[in-house]
């Protein structure tokens, strides 16, 4: 695409960001003459820098080309004022139909914002902690983000529902109450990411004041996984959590991985009983995904988990395939692994009386179950093809 640009305009400057480039910033530049530079790590005030003109040699945080040679400047400093960044939503106002974009855990319109960055946990799969954000959770004052949800509401009347899409909004505990307690007066619906660790009086309070849905990434139903991975998160605390959430009528949207360090067949069916037992509203399967830049890609790489022949991630469909394998429990395993977790916990009595009783409620929602059950056996069968 970037060839395709510069053949239609020779004198375009173009630059690509995100993790990719900054873990192998070097081998992006020189992947095709039509990149002109790449900008490492957290680049909000390179690409302002860029946009404004300066030389290339001027700007902080990039690498970029000199007659072959590639040329890396000093890292920018970390942003620390992150309330210096102007309001996304004015940009989403300009420039989107929200209508337009839909998540099945989120009410629909919804509108997605982060207030922070980074996370202090130190999961070993983890992508943007390790590339681009860090393990120091940089955070907008509660003053800011309140002050954007009231004009983001202002803006989009008719969204229905506010997410904050930080790696783990409930960090920072007293900050979330805080943030909780101004939405609760402007009469907010809200929803976030947490851990599986936050006591019952913040969720109560955050409840109270309009939160409704917490993506929570459990992972697995091995405490030894946990461990393994560095999770910070006990399986018994996760279970108290989410009993909590229950009683106080927070939805949970539960994410887990399957092909973590240490799964075997067992573990796959601890994980699914896990699941089933807790019973979040929803959940999102994913396979263990080996990213260049995390401790798992080196893990894997180390000890030969990792299939050097094959090291896509996504196939040709679009569908998440399986890269890594142990000496007891193969790729197949694992990438089948997925579909019988999805099957079990979907297709149980239970699941299948709460998902018919909330489509009876609510015509919207017996439209929206509809047509994501659709989406749903297609992403099934799809994956089939690429056993």
């Amino acid at each position: 695409m970037a060839e395709e640009f510069k053949r239609a305009n020779p004198k375009l400057q173009i630059g690509f960001v995100g993790a990719h480039v900054a873990v192998s910033p070097e081998a992006s530049l020189r992947a095709s003459e039509a990149v002109d530079f790449v900008a490492r790590a957290e680049f909000d005030y390179t690409i302002l820098e860029l946009a404004e003109g300066r030389p290339f040699e001027t700007v902080d945080g990039i690498s970029f080309k000199v007659d072959g040679r590639v040329v890396h400047n000093k890292e920018r400093a970390t942003l620390e004022n992150m309330d210096s960044l102007p309001y996304v939503t004015d940009v989403y106002k300009r420039d989107l139909q929200i209508e337009d974009y839909f998540i099945g855990y989120l009410l629909h319109p919804y509108v997605s914002l982060y207030t922070g960055r980074g996370c202090r946990s130190r999961c070993t799969f983890c992508l943007w902690p390790q590339t681009i954000g860090g393990h120091r959770y940089r955070t907008r004052s509660p003053e800011n983000v309140i002050e954007e949800i009231r004009r983001a509401k202002e803006l989009f009347p008719q969204a229905r529902e506010f997410f904050f899409d930080d790696d783990t909004f409930t960090d920072d505990l007293p900050r979330a109450e805080a943030i909780a307690r101004g939405l609760g007066q402007l009469g907010v619906t809200w929803s976030c990411n947490a851990k599986a660790i936050v006591p019952y009086e913040t969720l109560k309070i955050l409840r109270d004041n309009g939160l409704r849905l917490l993506l929570v990434g459990y992972e697995t139903g091995s405490q030894q996984i946990l461990n393994n991975i560095r999770k910070g998160t006990r399986v018994d605390v996760a279970r108290r959590f989410t009993a909590d959430c229950h009683k106080l009528g927070v939805t949970i949207h539960g994410t887990f991985i399957v092909g973590l360090p240490g799964e075997t067949p067992e573990t796959i069916e601890s994980t699914i009983r896990f699941a089933n037992e807790i019973n979040p509203h929803t959940i999102q399967v994913s396979l263990a995904a080996p990213y260049p830049g995390t401790e798992l890609y080196q893990q894997a790489s180390a000890n030969g988990w990792l299939d050097l022949d094959s090291q896509n991630l996504v196939g040709s469909n679009g569908v998440q395939v399986s890269s890594i394998s142990y000496p007891n429990l193969s790729k197949k395993e694992i990438f089948q692994a997925v579909a019988r977790m999805y099957k079990r916990f979907y297709f149980r009595p239970r699941k299948i009386v709460e998902m018919t009783s909330e489509m009876i409620r609510s015509p919207e929602m017996m439209r929206r179950r509809l047509r994501e059950g659709v989406e749903f056996m297609h992403f099934l069968t799809g994956r089939e093809d690429h056993v």
